[in-house]
Parts: C-alpha cells; structure tokens; sequence
C-alpha cells in the first residue's frame, strides 16, 4: 500500500513538471505571428509617418516690447520677503534674484560665477523659507531693476524682483 502510493505521488509530480514545462513550438509560432505583423506594418503606412518630429532650437533673447518710453513699471510683479544677507555689501529696496537654492553651497558656487561675470552679486537668507535667495543686483528704484531682470532674463530665464523692505 505505501509503494502505490510513493508511485502515485511520483506520477503526480513527474506529470505537474512536465505540465509546465514550456514548449519551443510555442514560442516559435508567437515570434512568426509578430515578425508576420511587422511585416504587415511596414507594408501597409495607412497615412501613419513615424519619422521623429525634429523642432530647432531658437535662441531669442527676451526683451521689452514697448517701444515708448513709458516708465510706468506698476502693473510688475514683485515678492516682498523677509532676507538677511549672507554675504555682499547689501541690499537695496529693488534687488534681482537669479536663483534659489535649499543648499548653500549651490548658491555661492552660483554667487562666484557671476561675481566673475562682472555682477555685484549677493547671497540673502530666507529663514521663513530655508532658502538661499542669490541676488545679481540691487537698485532704490524699481525701473531700474525691472530692465536689469529684463536683461538678466537672457540668461536666467526664472529672473524675479525681490522688494527688501528693510
């Protein structure tokens, strides 16, 4: 009685291994059934262009379209925040910030790079923030700053005006 039943168990083993095994044919007729699909695709476009869409890249450089001379520089956005400056020889009511950064080491590394640009660039703290605020320069009136953000735009496309209220 136990022989019949370790061969029963043998039998049922041996049958569960085989029933898994997969076979080659299988395989075989899913790769013919995709290369006949291929085939099928290239012969048959139906209007369907696969070619990448290439757009060239343009640099134009962002400036003021109005031609007049109107100074009137009210409707531009300006964030008020609370700084202390890190480093640099202060700032002014109207500063322009180049970048943000969470680590003060991107933010000096950024400071030196356009220090030697020629800029008289800062390093302000934001503690409400965490965040190290590099400003590229520093103006008592607003017109002024807003055509130094317009110029540093080229550049530094995210360029904003920081109101320092001291």
């Amino acid at each position: 009685m136990k022989k019949y039943m370790v061969i029963c168990a043998g039998l049922c083993v041996a049958l569960a291994f085989s029933s898994c095994k997969s076979k080659e044919s299988a395989y075989r007729k899913a790769y013919d059934k995709a290369k006949a699909q291929d085939a099928a695709n290239v012969t048959d476009n139906s209007g369907y262009d696969d070619t990448p869409v290439v757009t060239p890249f343009v640099d134009t450089p962002v400036t003021d379209n109005n031609n007049n001379n109107n100074n009137n520089y009210d409707n531009v956005s300006v964030r008020t925040e609370n700084v202390n400056v890190v480093s640099g020889s202060g700032l002014k009511a109207y500063s322009v910030v180049v970048g943000s950064f969470s680590v003060r080491s991107n933010a000096e590394n950024l400071v030196s790079r356009l220090r030697s640009q020629g800029y008289d660039a800062q390093l302000a703290y934001n503690s409400a923030r965490d965040m190290y605020r590099v400003v590229a320069s520093t103006y008592a009136d607003k017109g002024s700053a807003v055509q130094s953000r317009n110029n540093l735009r080229n550049t530094y496309p995210d360029a904003w005006l920081l109101f320092y209220g001291q």
